[in-house]
């Protein structure tokens, strides 16, 4: 009889991972299906209600002006050695200063960061990249091409083609969960650490576990496993879920003065309208199940973590658990009246902390 406490032996303990295994793809899947039945029942009543609407959508063929301003920087490519990928990226600021590299999250593109792409071009390279699968990157077709590990690769590869070795890396949303395994798997090439509205990896998926709150907010993340379909949904009636997520009362920029314009909104539209634009975004989401949680957590870089306490998508309660993860200066400011796309809502109030904290660790390092 085993002592209490004692470990369990090899085959029991097997047994136990593979059961825990079981029940977590389970859940996955399971919550899949509702997902894609909320989704279903949606599309219905869009047809019983708009029969002639719902399936009207239309490609921009021409970018809006706002894309091609030069004010915002240059349009750039660069393709990696080892993927061979081609990736698309603006920038604004001299060659040779020190690089500011700006990852978007879902669903946008480089275009989010138009405002710190001004601000900051003073004193750094600003770099704002087209993630894998976004914009004009190229997006390969098989969504294992889109594992976390591949996401990673891309940063660092893209870092050295650029000619640097380390930068101050600044991510949002979905960008920031790539910011944050950056930081963790290449400490070297991150001098400092930003993140916008996504909490700690390793916090995430505990705090989804164990708050069904949680859970329902990140419902997307399961109905995002389903073949096609997601896709199709975006498409309906003109991509109105598209337009919704930046415009609605519920999820959308809220302040009047800094609500997306008609050109804006035609950026995003032109952009995602694209033949096949949706899937590779998507595809980002098709593989993180089986990719966390993580075996490394540490973050050892000073880390400023900027959320909008109205996100629509992320419990605001995530952002100070983070805390326990980095190693070395934390800074977690919360703004009240501010929503998920922070950095287009109250970027006048982004821009200024960012720069605070930039210039504090500056003077801290030379004292």
């Amino acid at each position: 009889m085993a002592r209490p406490g004692a470990a369990c032996p090899p085959p029991a303990r097997r047994v136990v991972v593979a059961a825990r295994a079981l029940l977590f793809w389970a859940l996955v899947y399971s919550y899949c299906g509702v997902c894609a039945c909320i989704a279903g029942l949606r599309l219905l009543w869009s047809i019983g209600r708009r029969p002639g609407e719902t399936f009207r959508w239309a490609v921009r063929e021409n970018p809006p002006a706002c894309l091609n301003d030069p004010s915002l920087g240059t349009h750039c490519y660069v393709r990696i050695k080892d993927s061979g990928l081609r990736f698309h990226y603006v920038a604004a600021g001299e060659r040779g200063k020190p690089l500011m590299l700006l990852l978007h999250g879902f669903p946008e593109f480089w275009y989010s960061w138009r405002h710190q792409l001004r601000e900051f071009k003073s004193e750094y390279r600003v770099v704002a990249l087209d993630l894998r699968g976004y914009g004009e990157t190229d997006a390969p077709s098989h969504k294992d091409n889109y594992k976390l590990d591949c996401l990673i690769t891309d940063i660092k590869d893209i870092l050295e083609s650029l000619g640097y070795n380390k930068c101050v890396l600044i991510g949002h949303d979905w960008g920031g969960m790539i910011a944050w395994l950056v930081a963790i798997c290449y400490p070297e090439m991150v001098t400092k650490l930003i993140v916008v509205n996504f909490p700690h990896p390793s916090v995430f998926t505990e705090y989804i576990l164990r708050h069904p709150s949680q859970l329902i907010k990140s419902g997307y993340y399961f109905f995002f496993q389903m073949p096609w379909f997601p896709e199709f949904m975006f498409t309906v009636n003109d991509f109105k879920v598209l337009k919704s997520l930046f415009t609605s009362q519920a999820t959308g920029i809220g302040r009047k003065g800094c609500r997306l314009t008609a050109e804006d909104i035609e950026a995003y539209l032109y952009v995602f309208s694209q033949p096949g634009a949706l899937t590779g975004p998507i595809n980002h989401y098709r593989n993180i199940f089986s990719c966390l949680p993580l075996q490394h957590h540490e973050v050892i870089m000073p880390t400023l973590l900027l959320w909008g306490e109205r996100d629509a998508f992320m419990e605001v309660e995530m952002a100070d658990i983070t805390r326990i993860y980095v190693k070395n200066h934390f800074r977690l400011t919360i703004l009240s009246e501010a929503s998920h796309w922070l950095q287009q809502d109250q970027p006048d109030i982004v821009n200024k902390l960012i720069w605070t904290f930039l210039k504090e660790e500056t003077t801290r390092k030379r004292e």
